[in-house]
Parts: structure tokens; sequence; C-alpha cells
């Protein structure tokens, strides 16, 4: 990462109401100087608005697997910010269910030891369930970087991964 070249952040979206707002990340992010490239679990698409991220970024937002041979759309990732990370997406994740694209970059960038943050939005009943502790547990355990405490913020994401950028 230089100056000619600031650190690409993925924004990692699954489907949580609170997904509708992924442009105040990808605003904050901006602001510390990162270029943002979204991407976004296929049930996160009708809650989010695909076209006007990807004019604020100026990268299309990612959902699916390009085709063998087509150009990639996005540079590599430097950093990966989940949020909102659902029930879903982190048991899927901790488990190794790469079935969409988004769960797919999550579980290989373990293996490239690309630096990533999580920010779960799961309700009271389902953080209850016993598989939810276990992932966030491997989680961790994997160096995903998870805040403390159980309410939904946007910033807790770029706080955790600024250290690991030199930021």
């Amino acid at each position: 990462m230089t100056e000619q070249n600031p650190p690409f952040l993925y924004v990692v979206v699954s489907a949580a109401g609170v997904a509708a707002d992924v442009g105040t990340l990808v605003e904050a992010a901006q602001a510390e100087g990162w270029r943002v490239g979204v991407v976004a679990t296929p049930n996160a698409l009708p809650i989010i608005d695909p076209p006007a991220l990807a004019a604020l970024t100026g990268y299309p937002v990612r959902s699916a697997w390009r085709a063998p041979g087509e150009a990639k759309p996005l540079p590599p990732a430097d950093a990966i910010a989940v949020a909102p990370a659902t029930f879903n997406t982190v048991n899927k994740w901790a488990g190794g269910i790469a079935d969409t694209l988004a769960v797919a970059i999550l579980c290989e960038a373990y293996g490239l030891g690309v630096p990533t943050a999580a920010q779960p939005c799961v309700n009271p009943a389902l953080a209850a369930h016993p598989a939810y502790a276990a992932s966030l547990a491997r989680l961790r355990d994997m160096g995903v970087l998870l805040p403390d405490g159980p309410d939904f913020a946007w910033s807790p994401v770029l706080d955790l991964l600024r250290p690991h950028l030199g930021g």
C-alpha cells in the first residue's frame, strides 16, 4: 500500500435490515482514504441499493461468481469488513460452507491472511443458539476481529482493522 495505491477494503454485507445503510460504512472508510468494494450475499441485494453503492465506490456490487476468463471486477482485498454479519453468515463462515460468493471470499481470506473484522447483527433469540457462540469462538480462533458487546454499529469494524493496515 502506497499513496498511489491506497488500501482496498471489501465490505461484505449480509441480509439484516441495517444493511440498507451500508453506505455509511463505505463513506467512513473512504474518508480514511480506503478504496472500497461491496460484496453482498444474495439475500442482501434487495435490502441494499447496488447502483448507488456502485456509484459511490466506482466498482460494481458483487454477489455472484464471475464466469471463467472474465476479468476480476475488484482488486485484491487488503482488509475485509463484514457488516452486518448475520446469524446465517457467521455460522456458514465458521463452518466453511462457501455456498455464496460472499462467504467463499470470507473463507478464502483466512488462508490468504487478509485481516478481517466482523460486526454481528443477530437478534437475541438467534444469538442464544449454541451454534452461534461456537461459531464466534471459531472465528476468533481464526483471527477474525470481533467487537465487544452485542449492539450493532458501523464504526467498530474500521476501528478493529485500522491497526492492521498501519492506520
